[in-house]
């Protein structure tokens, strides 16, 4: 029977708290640091050698749908009523809004050196020491908004423009193409500064510190915010029936990106899995 995946805003106090909970234990078991390196070993640019898989891709979006369940699973291992909630971040847009409420991810990191103070994975806890992909210090760190440089999140009209796209991606495949839902949700623009990263780009910009780079999974949002990208495929697909992932086919022999993205029926690596299985989720889980 599928799960529920719920709008952080909406969970019960008893739900936070379970949440918050399994996802220590995680981190305690050693399981958690394992996903940041995964995403760091799999954080392949354009400009970098060799198949990309996690971004700036076509498999984008079912890489990080697999890489949730992932998670999830580890979650329900220790509780099996638990979820990943998501952030509707066209909604809760402030920085005390949901999910940075002391009962759920803690709040802003404090102003001179972006550490966060205050929740669950809060440093001082002893909880939530950063020991993968730490370039400075081992905790927490977040810039909600970027007080020296404002950025405002992305709006519902910013999602709809990527949401009426009726084509997955198109070539050239990667942070180039301008046509395509794939890279308008994912979000790499043109130019320099805020027009050069839209939605989910975005949004890991707006959050600061840790969330921007590929040692972004350091803070729990980054499963909230993953979660909400993947609720808007899911709608994306129910608006434009029949509409599939693409490409079909491997590029051919003499293609720039040959051999460096993953067609539908492809293995989509670290997994023994293709695009086209995490199509259709519908038998695991569903979006309140």
């Amino acid at each position: 029977m599928a799960y529920i995946r719920k709008d952080a805003s909406t969970l019960t106090s008893a739900e936070k708290r379970r949440f918050v909970k399994a996802l220590l234990e995680v981190k305690r078991r050693g399981e958690y640091d394992e996903f940041v390196r995964m995403h760091i070993d799999y954080y392949v640019t354009d400009g970098e050698g060799g198949l990309r898989t996690a971004h700036m891709a076509p498999s984008f979006l079912p890489w990080h749908r697999r890489f949730l369940l992932d998670l999830e699973r580890a979650l329900r291992r220790v509780d099996s009523s638990v979820t990943v909630p998501y952030w509707d971040w066209t909604k809760d847009r402030r920085a005390g809004a949901a999910p940075w409420t002391t009962d759920l991810l803690g709040g802003n990191g404090r102003p001179s050196d972006r550490r966060v103070m205050t929740g669950p994975f809060a440093w001082s806890t002893g909880n939530w020491t950063l020991t993968e992909g730490v370039t400075d210090e081992e905790y927490l760190t977040r810039d909600l908004g970027r007080a020296r440089d404002p950025l405002q999140l992305p709006t519902r009209s910013d999602l709809e423009a990527a949401l009426a796209d009726p084509v997955y991606d198109v070539a050239p495949w990667d942070s180039t193409s301008t046509k395509g839902f794939r890279n308008r949700l994912e979000g790499w623009g043109s130019g320099r500064g805020p027009t050069a990263w839209r939605n989910h780009n975005r949004v890991h910009r707006w959050v600061g510190g840790v969330m921007v780079g590929g040692a972004s999974v350091n803070d729990p949002v980054f499963w909230m915010h993953h979660a909400f990208v993947d609720l808007q495929w899911y709608r994306w697909q129910r608006r434009h029936r029949g509409a599939r992932y693409l490409p079909a086919k491997p590029p051919a022999a003499g293609s720039s990106q040959y051999r460096r993205i993953v067609a539908r029926h492809e293995k989509l690596p670290p997994w023994d899995v293709t695009p086209d299985s995490l199509e259709d989720v519908s038998g695991i889980y569903r979006y309140a």
